[in-house]
């Protein structure tokens, strides 16, 4: 549904946001890009969108180009922006109807749409409230309700559970892997790696405006370091723990896979609790991220 091919976004002075971004996006898949603040992931969404011209490198939208074309990709895609949306003068339900008519939906069909995700999101105590009254996870959810009440073919969300409470945010997860079910492409933006885990298909991480990794988060984090969390009695790990952070009778110690049985037994032996864990995605996302700019590093692409 979206091909990217070597795409390079160069700001004044030299600036350079992307840089040889390659990726592929297949329908009822969601793909999360992961990186710092600063590593072209907006940027690389605004381009896909149309409202940002890249320096050079191809982009396809079902078959199409967006770059020549940005009303057809206005109208292929939906698209939720960091920013908060405006909604001075309506209530979230208005907002959401609003931009589901301007999207071509019929107005039973969107009122019907409106009310489910209203329901779903558990905002619906919100929803006919001014907007200017209500906090920032309730705006922030009712722009994603914006965003796919009239959904395009791709969706694109940047940084959508920004200022979500816990409970909702699973909320909206939910509603993300139900348009994938759909039928749908997502791309999201996201820095809750940990939930973002469970409900994403494929992983691009970027790094200083290029891809250094890419692909499924069992497949990146296949063949990493374990951690194993325990409330020892006495001592530290023997020789097989490679990193050790301890707070107060609580250790944390990251060791290769090939040594969780000795670790388990070291465990039983010499901590209260514990548990073992194989690396999750967060801890791969910090060691592909931590190197320094321009620094010689292969991309990761299981």
């Amino acid at each position: 549904m979206l091909h990217i091919d070597s795409l390079t976004k160069v700001y004044r002075r030299g600036v350079r946001a992307n840089d040889g971004i390659s990726l592929d996006v297949g329908a009822g898949q969601v793909t999360g890009l992961l990186g710092h603040n600063g590593a072209g992931k907006t940027t690389l969404l605004h381009q896909v969108v149309g409202l940002v011209r890249p320096s050079a490198g191809r982009i396809r939208l079902l078959g199409r180009d967006p770059v020549a074309d940005p009303a057809y990709a206005r109208t292929a895609c939906s698209f939720q922006p960091q920013a908060q949306a405006p909604l001075t003068g309506v209530t979230a339900r208005q907002a959401i109807e609003i931009v589901g008519r301007i999207r071509g939906g019929a107005r039973r069909a969107v009122r019907g749409r409106t009310a489910e995700l209203l329901a779903a999101l558990n905002i619906e105590e919100w929803a006919d409230a001014p907007a200017e009254r209500l906090s920032g996870g309730v705006r922030r959810l009712t722009a994603f309700c914006m965003a796919i009440v009239a959904p395009g073919r791709l969706v694109m969300l940047d940084e959508p559970t920004n200022d979500v409470d816990p409970v909702r945010r699973r909320l909206l997860w939910e509603q993300v892997r139900a348009l994938a079910a759909a039928g749908h492409a997502v791309v999201l933006v996201t820095h809750n790696i940990a939930e973002a885990e469970r409900a994403i298909d494929q992983v691009v991480v970027l790094d200083h405006g290029r891809v250094v990794a890419a692909g499924s988060p069992a497949s990146l984090a296949a063949g990493h370091e374990m951690r194993l969390e325990v409330t020892a009695r006495a001592g530290g790990p023997p020789g097989w723990a490679r990193t050790v952070h301890r707070d107060g009778d609580r250790l944390t110690v990251t060791l290769a896979a090939a040594d969780a049985p000795r670790a388990v037994a070291w465990a039983q032996l010499h901590a209260d609790r514990f548990a073992l864990h194989p690396a999750g995605l967060e801890e791969v996302y910090v060691g592909l991220t931590d190197a320094p700019e321009g620094a010689d590093r292969a991309p990761l692409v299981p």
